[in-house]
Order: structure tokens, then sequence, then C-alpha cells
């Protein structure tokens, strides 16, 4: 399933009539010359139309991008720029945008009829662009050469991704959160602030399409998947056909109720009456899903699949929500990770899940029962977790979440899993994150942040962080891990 958009940036230039046109419509070209060399044109659009102090200008250009399929835009100050005309496109464009601008490039440049001032442009058309509450993406140092915009343009990409694809999403929830689990209970209001449908089911209603799949003629091949999947890891084989129709369930469901939506993530009841009426726990069909671009949160948690949909468009890669779990061991810190690794015990964590992580992101899999859960239940009905330690490389742990009292509030930490053997249970790694113990007091546990933290398997922070302020975070609500050295508000001076 295509489940994340496709980025088209329409390119346009714009010139203050004092200035000459051609110094903006010539780096323009020079832009998409440089951004095709490097990236290839799929991903862009020039506009021929240059915005020249004109509000019929703008119509024309607003119109052009339109017609060529553009849903992202860069407005690229040539030359100092029209402020007016320039933040009404800004304005009246449907989609993420964002503004770049000129660089001098030599001598020649900076005399009476080369230079442009684009230097200057950039302020008054951050200026404007508040004036008219218009939101856009202003990249770090906004100012560069054509190759150094070109990589601007191209690092936009995944945030505009995420931009878009929110407006198109529609998050499918089965049941309420477990009993005496209010730790992934938030508000829904702010999904819909931010463009999300949501709808949600009964457990009940699960369950009767489940039933309704008995016999279902596809249970067959999606059982030799499995299998071909799990190879010498397939433990359980005895519940596979319940797994099979339980996926083609979901599957059918999303086809069935994603209506005017293009994409689509789940959030699903998984204990703990699951176990016991479906006869096994839906962990590995989880991790399935989430393998093919469908991301699905465990336990009810609707904002956790939200920031996992986020890190795909991000990522552009398989994500998965983990339990900030438990600690590592001093004794597995002193034999595994010290004078191995440059971390601290207090950097390091485990990760863990019952069994959602796609088996690509796993150094190795099998499938296994939930022990926790057959601690109380015949192990029969708690078979369907997928496990193993997850594979060792970068990370980012992040998440997306609204308070009680509905302010939208968000974290971002990158790091790594380290190749460390956990001797442990449930699809499990060992993670480290720089400064994670303080990170963890006076983020997580300060901002009162749930358990679960979506994990994509690469180094995507500048990304996110991006994302976030895009779609209205607070930059005073997003945590990082802040460096030694640098105190967060609540940190006590003495300790």
């Amino acid at each position: 399933m295509n489940n994340t958009p496709q980025v088209k940036i329409g390119i346009v230039a714009v010139s203050r009539d004092c200035f000459p046109e051609e110094l903006s419509v010539n780096r323009r070209k020079a832009l998409v010359k440089a951004y095709t060399e490097k990236f290839g044109a799929d991903d862009i659009y020039e506009s021929p139309i240059c915005i020249v102090e004109s509000e019929i200008h703008m119509c024309q250009a607003l119109e052009d991008i339109k017609k060529a399929g553009c849903n992202a835009l860069c407005v690229y100050l040539g030359n100092f720029g029209p402020e007016i005309s320039e933040t009404l496109l800004a304005k009246h464009f449907d989609g993420p945008k964002m503004f770049v601008a000129a660089a001098e490039e030599d001598y020649n440049s900076v005399t009476v009829s080369g230079r442009g001032d684009a230097y200057c442009g950039m302020l008054n058309a951050s200026y404007n662009l508040k004036l008219r509450n218009v939101g856009a993406y202003i990249p770090e140092y906004p100012v560069g050469d054509a190759e150094d915009l070109a990589e601007m343009i191209h690092e936009f990409i995944p945030v505009a991704k995420a931009v878009i694809a929110l407006q198109d999403l529609k998050i499918i929830s089965f049941g309420p959160r477990p009993l005496n689990f209010l730790a992934c209970n938030a508000p829904i209001k702010q999904l819909y602030n931010l463009g999300v449908e949501i709808e949600e089911n009964s457990e009940l209603d699960l369950f009767e399409a489940y039933n309704k799949h008995a016999d279902d003629p596809r249970i067959a091949d999606v059982v030799k998947d499995m299998e071909a999947e799990l190879g010498d890891g397939n433990n359980k084989p005895q519940v596979l056909p319940k797994l099979a129709q339980y996926e083609l369930t979901l599957l059918d469901w999303i086809e069935e109720h994603k209506g005017y939506r293009k994409y689509v993530a789940i959030a699903g009841k998984c204990w703990p009456a699951f176990q016991t009426q479906f006869g096994f726990v839906p962990c590995y069909v989880n991790s399935r899903l989430t393998g093919r671009g469908i991301p699905v949160s465990c336990e009810v948690d609707i904002y956790g699949c939200l920031s996992e949909f986020i890190g795909e468009c991000v990522s552009d890669d398989i994500v998965t929500l983990l339990d900030i779990n438990n600690s590592v061991p001093k004794i597995m810190y002193n034999e595994s990770i010290k004078d191995k690794f440059d971390y601290k015990l207090t950097d390091t964590f485990m990760g863990f899940h019952c069994g959602n992580t796609c088996s690509k992101k796993l150094s190795a899999c099998s499938m296994q029962h939930q022990a926790i859960m057959a601690r109380s239940l015949p192990i029969e009905v708690t078979n369907g977790t997928l496990e193993g330690d997850i594979a060792p490389g970068p990370i980012t742990f992040f998440r997306l979440q609204s308070t009680a009292d509905n302010i939208l509030r968000a974290y971002v930490a990158e790091g790594e899993v380290l190749p460390v053997a956990t001797r442990s249970f449930g699809g499990i790694g060992v993670f480290a994150i720089p400064e994670m113990g303080r990170f963890y007091r006076h983020v997580l546990i300060e901002n009162n942040f749930p358990h679960h933290g979506a994990v994509a398997f690469g180094h995507v922070g500048k990304y996110l962080f991006e994302v976030f302020k895009y779609i209205g975070v607070d930059v005073d609500e997003i945590g990082y891990n802040q460096p030694a050295g640098v105190r967060y508000k609540t940190e006590n001076p003495f300790c």
C-alpha cells in the first residue's frame, strides 16, 4: 500500500521592480540546474513566471504551479523580493511552503548592476509572513548559492511530506485504552486541529469483522508469506491461520473505511480480553502492517501511531513503537558497554514491546508467546509475538502528544541501538542516547509524556523538529536531550 505522499515542489522566483528581473530568473535557472544534477528532476518544478512586484504575477504563478501538480512551494528570493506579492503567494498556496534567498556569487555580483540584496529581503519576507499569520519553513541559514539552496530544498522534502500527509490521514482505532492504563489516553481535539481524521471503533466491531473472515480463501497465501518471513523462527505454526485471518480483517477494514482519506494508521487493542476472545495476540500482524507502511500502535495509543506515521514520512522507512522500558543492569553495562562505547550507564536503557517491530529491523526473529500475559493466561492464547533483538544502528526516539488540557507537546532525541545482546524477551534493544538520564527526568517525566515512544531507524531529528514547529507545536514544548553543561529549567543547580 502506498501510504505516504510524493512531494513535488514548485520553485517560484521573485524580484523587486527596482532590481533587474533577469537577476532572479538566471539565479532560479542555476538553482534548478544544480538541484537536477544532484537529485534529479522528479521532486521539483520550475515555474517560468517570475513575480515582479505584482499581485497579478502572483496569481499567474499560483495557477501555474497548481496546474503542474505541485503540492509544496519554494519561494526563491533571487533579489530583495516583493514582500507583499511573495507572501500572498504563500498565503494562498494550499500546502507546505519554504523561503530561501540568493547569496551574492562573486565580486561582479556586488556591483550596482549585479547585487541582489536577498539577504535583506529575507528579513522583510519573514516580517510579512508573520503579519499575515502564514507559516513557512525557513532553513537554519536560508541564504546560499545554487548548490547550497539545492541542498536546502532537498532537505525540505521530508518536512513537506509529513505536513502534506497529515491533511489526508485517517487514524482507525479499536476499543478504549486497556483498564488501569491511563498513559495512552489523550484528547482527540488536537487531531482535528492538525487536519487528521479519526474513526473510533469498538473491539466488538473488530471481532465481528474477524469472524466474518473465517475460511477466507486468501488465508492460505498469507500463511505461506508468514512462513517465508519467519523461516526457522516459525515456532508457533498453529497460530498462523488465525493471524492471517486477522491481517486480512485489518486490510479489508482499511479499504472499506478510509473514505476520502489517502493515508491510514491504526491504534489497536491488544489486551486484556483480546487474547481470550480472539485466541492470540496481534503483535506479529502489527509488525507486518507497519513493515508495509501502515503504522499500527499497541494499546490504542492514538498519538503513538500518529507519531509513527510522521516518522515514516520523514525517514521514508519502517518505524516502530516501543516502551521506554527498563534500565540496563550494571553488570551488563560493565561487561558490554563500558570502555567500548562512549556512554554512561544513565545514557542507556532498554526499549521494548511484545513483538510489534518489523522483522526487517530485528537482528533475528522468532514467533513466540507473550511471556507477561502468559503469567495469568494459558500460553496457547498468548501466541503471536515476534521476538528478537533490535538491529544495531542509529535511531531517533520521538513522540508528538496532546496533553490532557489540549496542548501539543513533543520530544526528539537521537541516539543508537547498541550491538549488545539483551538476554531478554520480546522485541527489544539496548538503546543509548547522550545525556538520557537528564532527558528522562526533565523532559519525559517533567512534561508527563507516556512510556511509549516512536522510533525511526536513522538520525532524522532535524526533520522532526521542523515538522513539529510547522504544524504548530510551540518551540518551548519541543523537548530534546540537552548536552552536558546546558541545564533544563527544572534541573536542580546544586545536583
